[in-house]
C-alpha cells in the first residue's frame, strides 16, 4: 500500500486538479499531495532500513535502499518547489506574465511530473522504468514551454528531439538486456524482467549483447541526465521552464536518470567486470566536467549557469560510479543525496533575483544582498555548497570520489576532475559575487521577501548547512546499503 500511494498520491492530485479553477483551491491541492509524500517517502526510507526491502504486487513495486533514497530526495524537493512555487506564481500573475490557464496547466501538470518520477525508483521491471522515464519527458515538455514564447517553444522542441533519441537508445539497450539473460531467466518465468531477478544471474548473461545494451543504457539515460555530448538541451530547458519546474528537473529527475544508470551498471559488473563499464563511466563523467567547465567561466545568463552546473554534478556521479572500489558507489550516492539538498536553493534564489530584477543576464544585476538581503545572503551560501566548498557537504562527497580515484589508480581522471571543478568554482565565484556583493543600481528598489518563497528557501537552506556539519545516521545508512547495491562497501 505504501508503494503505492507514493505513485498514486501526486497522479491522483494532477487528475483532482484538472476541473479545478480556483487557484487557493489547486494551491492546496499541490501542497497537501506534496507534504503527504515527504511522509510517505520517510515512513519508506524507514521500512527500508528495518526490513532492507518493501515489496507491493508480488514484486511488482519494490523498494531497496537505492530506491527509497531516490524517492526520498524526489519528495523532498517537490515539497520545497511546491511551496516555492506558491509565491512565485503569484508574482508572475501579478506581473501579468502568466494568466489563470497557464496556472491552471501549472499546477495539473505538475503532481503529474512528480507521480512519473517517484515510479522510476519503485518499479522493479526494467522495461516499466523505461516507460516511466520516458513519461516524465512526456509531463515536462510542457512545463518547459510554459510561457508560449519564442525561445521556450525552441527549448521544449530541443527537450523533446534529443530527449526521444536519448530514450530511443534506453529502450534498444533495455531489449538487448532482456536478450542478453533469456537464455538464462528462461521465456516465461515470472518477473524475469525484475531487477531483483535479473541481478542475482547477471554474471550469466551473454556478453557481446550486454556490452552493446551498457552502451545504449549509457547514453540514453546520460541524455535525460545532460552527460556530454548528450547535455544541449539543458541550458535552453533551464532557462526557459519556471523556476520551480526548472528546479524540479535540476534537483528532482536528474536523479531518477542517474538511477537509470546505476541500476544497469550493477548488471553489467556482473556480467561484465567492472573495467568495462567503468572506463565508459569514467569517459562520459569526465568529458561531463570539463565541457561544463569553460561554459561556467564565461556564461552570460544566470539561469544557464545553472544548467552547466548540473551538467558538471550528473558527471561527478557518473564518474564516482565509474571509479568503483569500496568508495567509488558510495561517492556517487553521497553526491546525489548531497547535490539533490543544495541545488534547489540555488534556483530559488536565481528565481527571486530574476523576478526582481526583471532580468537573467549577470551584467544587469548587482547588488542583491542590499536590495535583497535573505536572498543575497542565501544565494552566497547556495553558491559555495553546489561549487563544494568546504564545509559544506558536496566537498564531502567530492573527496570520496577523488579518494575513489586514487585507490583505482585513475590519477589522471582525477587531476582532469579537479581541474574543471576549480574552473567551475572559479566562474561561480566571479559571477555570483559581481551579482550579490557588487553596488546596486539606481533604479533597483530595496524589496521585500515573499514569506512562501522564503519558508521555501528555509526549508532547503537548514539541510544545506546541517549536512556540512553532520549526516544522519538513518540517511548514512541508506547510502551505505545503496553503495553495497552498486558494488561498493564503505
Amino acid at each position: 500500500m505504501l508503494l503505492t500511494l507514493l505513485i498514486l498520491v501526486p497522479l491522483l492530485t494532477g487528475l483532482l486538479c484538472w476541473p479545478v479553477r480556483e487557484r487557493v483551491v489547486l494551491e492546496r491541492l499541490n501542497l497537501l499531495a506534496f507534504a503527504l509524500l515527504a511522509i510517505l517517502a520517510t515512513v519508506l526510507g524507514a521500512e527500508v532500513l528495518a526490513h532492507r526491502v518493501v515489496e507491493a504486487f508480488g514484486g511488482f513495486l519494490r523498494a531497496d535502499a537505492l530506491s527509497a533514497l531516490v524517492a526520498g530526495l524526489t519528495a523532498f524537493v517537490t515539497l520545497a518547489c511546491g511551496l516555492y512555487a506558491v509565491g512565485y506564481l503569484r508574482e508572475e500573475e501579478r506581473a501579468g506574465k502568466i494568466n489563470a490557464r497557464l496556472l491552471h496547466r501549472y499546477y495539473v501538470l505538475t503532481p503529474i511530473f512528480v507521480g512519473a518520477m517517484m515510479a522510476v525508483p519503485l518499479v522493479n521491471n526494467l522495461g516499466l522504468m523505461w516507460v516511466a522515464i520516458e513519461s516524465t519527458t512526456l509531463a515536462s515538455v510542457l512545463l518547459v514551454r510554459f510561457y508560449n514564447q519564442k525561445s521556450s517553444l525552441e527549448a521544449a522542441w530541443k527537450y523533446i528531439i534529443i530527449g526521444s533519441a536519448g530514450i530511443a537508445l534506453a529502450l534498444f539497450g533495455t531489449v538487448l538486456t532482456y536478450f542478453s539473460a533469456v537464455q538464462v531467466i528462461g521465456d516465461h518465468t515470472a518477473g524475469g524482467f525484475n531487477w531483483s531477478v535479473l541481478i542475482k544471474v547477471a554474471d550469466k548473461f551473454q556478453p557481446a549483447a550486454m556490452r552493446l545494451a551498457f552502451v545504449m543504457v549509457l547514453v540514453g539515460y546520460g541524455t535525460k541526465a545532460g552527460l556530454v555530448p548528450m547535455h544541449t538541451w539543458k541550458p535552453d530547458a533551464y532557462a526557459e521552464a519556471p523556476v520551480p519546474s526548472a528546479a524540479l528537473l535540476g534537483a528532482g529527475f536528474i536523479n531518477c536518470a542517474i538511477y537509470g544508470i546505476m541500476r544497469f551498471s550493477a548488471l553489467a559488473d556482473q556480467c561484465l567486470g567492472h573495467q568495462y563499464t567503468g572506463s565508459l563511466l569514467i569517459l562520459f563523467g569526465v568529458a561531463s566536467i570539463l565541457v561544463a567547465a569553460p561554459f561556467v567561466l564565461v556564461q552570460r545568463n544566470f539561469r544557464r549557469l545553472l544548467a552547466y552546473s548540473s551538467i558538471d554534478h550528473a558527471g561527478i556521479m557518473v564518474a564516482a560510479l565509474g571509479f568503483g572500489g569500496r568508495l567509488g558507489a558510495f561517492g556517487a550516492v553521497l553526491h546525489m543525496i548531497f547535490h539533490a539538498v543544495a541545488k534547489p536553493l540555488l534556483f530559488f534564489c536565481a528565481g527571486n533575483v530574476q523576478q526582481h530584477f526583471g532580468t537573467p543576464y549577470l551584467r544587469k544585476v548587482t547588488g542583491v544582498i542590499h536590495v535583497l538581503p535573505w536572498t543575497g545572503g542565501l544565494f552566497l551560501v547556495a553558491a559555495f555548497a553546489v561549487t563544494g566548498v568546504p564545509p559544506f557537504s558536496l566537498f564531502q562527497s567530492e573527496f570520496t570520489a577523488l579518494s575513489a580515484a586514487a585507490a583505482a589508480h585513475h590519477i589522471w581522471a582525477a587531476g582532469m576532475c579537479v581541474a574543471g571543478i576549480v574552473m567551475i568554482f572559479a566562474g561561480f565565484l566571479v559571477g555570483v559575487s559581481k551579482m550579490v556583493l557588487g553596488q546596486p543600481a539606481h533604479q533597483a528598489a530595496p524589496g521585500l521577501e515573499c514569506p512562501w518563497k522564503f519558508g521555501a528557501m528555509l526549508l532547503v537552506a537548514v539541510p544545506v548547512v546541517a549536512l556540512g556539519v553532520a549526516l544522519p545516521q538513518p540517511v548514512f545508512e541508506l547510502a551505505r546499503r545503496a553503495a553495497q547495491l552498486m558494488g561498493g562497501s564503505p
